[in-house]
Parts: C-alpha cells; structure tokens; sequence
C-alpha cells in the first residue's frame, strides 16, 4: 500500500494520474500532428512557431518571445529559425528600435502553410480531442492545463 501525501492522496494512486496525463498527452498529441503540408514538413515546434505568429497581430514576435514560448533554448531556436528561414516560412527583420532585437515574421508562404496547417489540426483536435470529451469537459481540461502551466511557470528572467 502507498504512503499518503500531505493532501492525503495515496502516493502510487498520484503516480497514475501524473501517467495518465503524460500517456493521453503523447497519444493525443500523435493524432493531432499535422503532418507535411504543401510539400512542408511541419515538425512540432514549427507548426508552433508558424500558429503563433499566425496569431499574434502584425504576425511577427522577437526571437526571444519565440524561444520563451516554445520553450526552446535561444541557440536552439535560432537553429530551428534557420532552418525555416531556408524554408521561405519565416524571415528575420532586425529591430530599428535596438539593434540587439531580432524580429520574426511570417512570409507569404509561412502564412499559406500555417494556415493549412491550422485548417487542418483543428478537424484533428475535433476528431481527437474535442469529440472524446465534449465542449464542457474539454474545456475544462484546457483550464485546469493552464492553471497548472500558470504555477509552474518561473517569473520572467528566470
């Protein structure tokens, strides 16, 4: 038998629901993969970094936002940045405010993949996620979710 946390949850029964989470996340998330799209191969981070910028008014981040929010170290966004740039999905546009601030934006292909790209993840998450649980339960996921990334996440510059 398992011990009892302080919130008197048994220890082994916290244990499940943690794998629960991580096996329905990695299952899930396979599903919901885009794929190539237009000729494009769309790893995850690059779906990421084309939704955001899909998302964002004026369609451009600085290179930093980008590496924060797609949790990537900043040499390993700058990487996957090159790789896009190559692409034709991205360009960078130096900052004429501070020339140490690199912006990211998306470029007229970028644009029409990742609006592809999106058309066809949300009838996947419809498929996957939504139809599985239902409006009122999915979206009780998706708060609990950011109740938990929002404890989790360290103060800005740290």
């Amino acid at each position: 038998m398992g011990s009892q946390g302080s919130a008197g949850v048994d220890d082994r029964e916290l244990v499940t629901w943690w794998g629960l989470v991580v096996e329905a996340y990695e299952r899930t998330g396979r599903l919901v993969a885009v794929g190539p799209v237009a000729g494009v191969d769309l790893p995850g981070p690059w779906f990421e970094v084309l939704l955001r910028l899909l998302r964002t008014p004026g369609q451009r981040l600085t290179m930093t936002q980008l590496a924060r929010e797609t949790t990537l170290t900043s040499g390993g966004f700058t990487k996957l940045a090159d790789r896009m740039v190559r692409t034709g999905l991205i360009e960078r546009q130096s900052s004429p405010e501070d020339r140490r601030v690199t912006h990211v934006l998306l470029t007229a292909e970028g644009r029409r993949v990742g609006e592809e790209a999106q058309r066809r993840h949300v009838a996947l998450l419809r498929e996957h996620f939504l139809g599985p649980l239902g409006e009122e339960r999915a979206g009780r996921v998706a708060e609990l979710m950011r109740a938990l990334r929002d404890a989790n996440t360290p103060p800005p510059g740290q």
